[in-house]
């Protein structure tokens, strides 16, 4: 079954997102989410297996452009993870419909999303998923 996140999923969210975004605290990620939900930015989405958390989605609305679209605003899927026993069962596939229906409920006619260049896994996700490559840009920046 795949539920909306509350601010009392925010820990169980962190705990799965501190894999994928291992660069900062499960406790940073769980105060992140819950100012995230509590905002209404975005939304989480948690797949349960048996009443286990096995993965979870973040979709948000953006206004600003994004690369490839021609409206806005446009669904953006802002991160996505299932623990590794769990892979390959479409959970992925569920957590993403989910965020695609939240998108057209809000809205959107498009939903986006993008990947690391050397993220070839994300990379064969989305395309199976039926997303389009838009575009492959490098980010730049400068202290100033």
């Amino acid at each position: 079954m795949v539920q909306k996140a509350t601010n009392n999923d925010s820990r169980i969210l962190a705990e799965m997102a501190v894999q994928m975004w291992d660069s900062h605290t499960v406790d940073e990620l769980a105060t992140e989410f819950t100012e995230t939900i509590t905002s209404g930015k975005a939304v989480f989405f948690i797949k349960y297996a048996d009443s286990v958390p096995v993965g979870f989605a973040q979709c948000g609305l953006r206004t600003d452009y994004v690369e490839g679209t021609d409206s806005s605003p446009v669904g953006y899927l802002e991160g996505i993870f299932v623990k590794a026993d769990y892979r390959n069962k479409g959970y992925a596939k569920e957590l993403l419909l989910a965020c695609e229906k939240w998108a057209k409920d809000m809205g959107c006619s498009e939903f986006a999303s993008d990947c690391e260049l050397d993220n070839i896994n994300s990379f064969k996700f989305h395309m199976a998923m039926g997303f389009d490559e838009a575009n492959r840009i490098i980010c730049f920046k400068k202290n100033i």
